[in-house]
This record gives C-alpha cells, structure tokens and sequence, in this order.
C-alpha cells in the first residue's frame, strides 16, 4: 500500500491533467524526457546502497547502527557534492540538453535528484523495520504535495490571473501554463518528504565504519552497474529519442505521444514497483528456510499468473483505458501491448535475481543488464531512426526477454530452483492466444466487444484461481 497508492494517485490524476494541460505535445515530451534523466542520475547517486542496507542489515553478526550511520554519511556526502558541482554547471548543461533558456530546469532537477537519493536510507530502514504505516503516510504526503501544487501552478492561478490581471500573485505564480511548473511541484514534494524524515535523519551519527564501507561499496558496486544498465533499459529510448530521429520529423510531439502511451503501459509497472519493494525483504528473510527453493519458485508462478490477468485486463478495456490521455495521444496505442508484455519480463528478471543476491554475486546482476542495454542502445541506434516509437517498444521486450534467459541459465549453476517454466509458458501462451481473440472480438462494436473480452478475463481468472492458487496459500506461512 505503501507503493501503490503514492504511485497510483499521481499517475491515475496526473496522466491525464499534464496530458491535456499540454495540449501541443510538445510540453509533455519535455517532461518525458527530463524524467527518463532523473531516473538515471537516482540509480547512479544511490549506488545499490539501498540492497547493501538490507543484505547487511539482516547479517546478524553486523551491527545495524553502524550500517544505518555509515550508509546515511555516505549518501549525504555524495548527494552534497552532486548538487554542489552540478550547480557550478548548470548553464553548460542546459545547452548540451538543448534548453538554453531554461537553466532553471537543471537547478530544480539536481535539487530534486540530491534529496531524493539521500532520503532512500531512511525508507529502507522503515521498510526494513516493517513500519509499513509511516512508509506509506509520508509516500503519500509527498505525492498530494506535487498534486496539489501541480494543479496550483498549471489550472487555478493562470485562470485566476487572466480574470484578475492586476492581482499582486501575479508577481509570484505563472500566468501561463509552463513546463517549469511541473518541476516545482515535484521539488516542493522532495523537499517536504526531507522534512518529515528529519526524525530518522537526526538519529544518525556522521560517521563511517571503514572495514563496514568496504563490505557495503563491495556488495553495492556492481548493483550500480546493475541497476545504471537497468535504467538505461528503460530510460535511454525517452533520453536519446530526440537525437535518434531525423530532424525534418517534430520530434518533441512524438517523443510526447510516446510518453504519454508509455504511461498507461505503467499499470503494469506500479505492480511490479509494488512487488519489488515487498520481495527483497521477504527474499532475505526466507533464505534461510528449508523450504526457501520451493517458496521462491511459487511466488514466480502466482506473480506470472497475477501478471497475464493484469495484461489481459488492461488490454481487454484499452477502449475505456485509453482515455486516460487525450485522443490526439493515441496514435501509438499499439505500443502498449508490447510494453506490458516488457513489464512482465522485468518482474520475472526481479524473482530470478534472488539467486545473485542472495549469493553475494552481484557482479552477474551488472553482466545480466549490460546485455539488456546492449540489446536496447541497439535497437534504439539502428531503428528508431526508421521505425520511431515502435523500435523503442520493441527494443524493451528483447532487453528483458535476453536477460531473464541469461539470469535462468545462470541460477540454475549457482542456486538451482525448480521454476515450474513449463507451466509458466504454458499459461503465457495461453494468455496471449486470449489477447489475439479479444483484438478480434473489438470488431464487434464497443459495447459488445467489452463484455465478450471481460467475460473471458473472467473465465481466465477461474481458471488460474481453482487449477492453481485455491488451497495452495497455506505454504506461505
């Protein structure tokens, strides 16, 4: 809950409000790929610390206080510099990213960016503790905060202001719709989630365990390659886009439209984000039980199979689903498909990470995601350029396909688990035999449409539950 509802209420409320705020696109491909750029900056300012605090934290031969300090100085450190460097280059950076005349864009990204790499010691140790209620309130705050101020800046005061032209906030707020604003909103967030961390924050003492940094950097090191390849999977094709098309196409409209259908694919990834957050705790907490292989192989089944009925649901309804962004988006509806699809397969790249966790041998996690970036900068590169947004989709799908069929081939020598992969393609298959069926039953006329394709989601759902989920909980306690 902790996860999902932040998650869920800025996407359900902000997909559709920046989308149709922006109604020439090209404002919401500005965001899109502002975005994709702080995705990678998080990865390489948190540096796999975040995994490191669990592995070391659930060592009980290793003091947690001294984790706790050591791994909150170092983040700090690190976050102070970054911004502190970032800042001095602001104006060069803001022209090599083709907004000269917005070097505010920078300054506000880099703030944001510090804070939230800082504060993500402070949410593992509450989620490491199980306070799951604090985790989730201030989650939540911080996402009503970027809401609330959001739809200030963007809605309220430039209607406000253009009815009431000689009012003093028009000193203070935007009288236009501004892209700018999406980027104090989400600053004013950061900044209140620092605040109602200071309590955790006080509690650490500066200071660095030596022999302990070294274990810490030792474990986390390859994490940050893991998880620096791993966002270039999923962040290169909205970073690069604009460099990789021809110049005579309006390439921020399209990088918009992109955007803004990989939005609706992100059902699928708040589930995944959901699932992630749970099982690393739960993965560490069970390894040490005899039953741990068998437990581990029954969580990838009940999340592949929760997984197709997402999918299958999200591409059942896309004719009511879409109207989540505005109809001049939905030229590249198709994409959506191929992205769930991805989603899937990164969620069951996150159940096969658990042998290399578990195992100390990360570095295979930074090898398993430099062949999906590989695969992705590729596709990217040699496609985009012909094939758009479509080349994007596509280059996700084969990135987290390769990876799963490396990570599997590998688990199997380090830490065999039984994965029931027959039955897991079997149900996929079918899964996908049901998609084909429900594109041909649309042709029948909405209405018609909807009710076949949800009356076999349904049949579907009772196969999955009778054959394969009823009775089989109990194992789990």
């Amino acid at each position: 809950m902790g996860t999902i509802v932040p998650r869920f209420l800025n996407y359900a409320l902000m997909t559709p409000f920046y989308t149709r705020i922006f109604k020439n696109m090209t404002g919401y491909g500005v965001i899109t790929e502002m975005y994709a750029y702080m995705a990678i900056l998080l990865i390489i300012l948190t540096y796999g610390m975040e995994t490191s605090y669990f592995r070391h934290t659930s060592d009980p031969k290793i003091n947690k206080r001294d984790v706790y300090d050591t791994s909150m100085t170092l983040l700090f450190t690190t976050s102070t510099i970054f911004i502190f460097i970032m800042m001095f280059f602001t104006n060069k950076i803001a022209s090599v990213l083709e907004y000269p005349n917005h070097p505010e864009y920078i300054r506000m990204f880099v703030i944001i960016v510090g804070i939230d790499a800082f504060t993500a010691i402070p949410f593992a140790r509450l989620r490491m503790e199980n306070k799951a209620f604090k985790f989730a309130m201030i989650k939540i705050i911080n996402v009503l905060v970027i809401i609330s101020t959001a739809f200030f800046l963007l809605y309220f005061s430039p209607k406000f202001i253009q009815n009431h032209p000689g009012t003093i906030l028009n000193n203070y707020f935007p009288g236009s719709v501004q892209v700018k604003s999406v980027f104090v909103a989400n600053l004013l967030g950061s900044l209140v989630t620092l605040i109602l961390l200071i309590p955790l924050i006080f509690k650490t003492k500066l200071r660095i365990n030596i022999n302990l940094l070294k274990k810490l950097l030792w474990y986390a090191f390859p994490l940050l390659l893991a998880g620096f390849f791993g966002v270039l999977n999923d962040s290169f094709d909205k970073a690069a886009y604009k460099y990789l098309l021809p110049h005579d196409k309006n390439v921020m409209v399209e990088l918009g439209i992109y955007g803004a259908n990989f939005k609706i694919a992100v059902l699928m990834g708040l589930i995944i984000q959901m699932f992630r957050y749970a099982a690393e705790p739960f993965f560490f907490s069970k390894a040490n039980k005899e039953n741990a292989k068998n437990l581990y192989a029954r969580v990838m089944n009940y999340f592949v199979f929760f997984c197709l009925i997402i999918f299958l649901g999200i591409t059942f309804n896309l004719s009511v689903i879409r109207w989540l962004i505005p109809e001049q988006y939905w030229t590249a509806l198709n994409v959506i498909p191929i992205l769930l699809f991805s989603y899937i397969f990164y969620g069951i790249f996150v159940n096969l990470s658990v042998w290399y966790k578990l195992n100390d041998l990360t570095k295979y996690a930074a090898l398993l995601t430099f062949c999906g970036a590989v695969v992705t900068i590729f596709i990217n590169i040699k496609f985009v350029p012909i094939y758009g947004y479509y080349a994007s989709a596509w280059g996700h799908f084969f990135a987290y396909l390769l990876m799963i069929l490396i990570s599997w081939l590998l688990g199997r020598k380090f830490y065999k688990i039984s994965y029931q992969v027959g039955k897991i393609v079997l149900y996929t298959g079918l899964a996908f035999l049901l998609f084909l069926l429900g594109q041909y039953f649309i042709g029948f006329g909405k209405v018609k449409g909807l009710l076949l394709n949800n009356f076999i989601l349904l049949l579907f759902v009772s196969l999955l539950y009778f054959r394969e989920i009823k009775g089989k909980l109990a194992e789990f306690n």
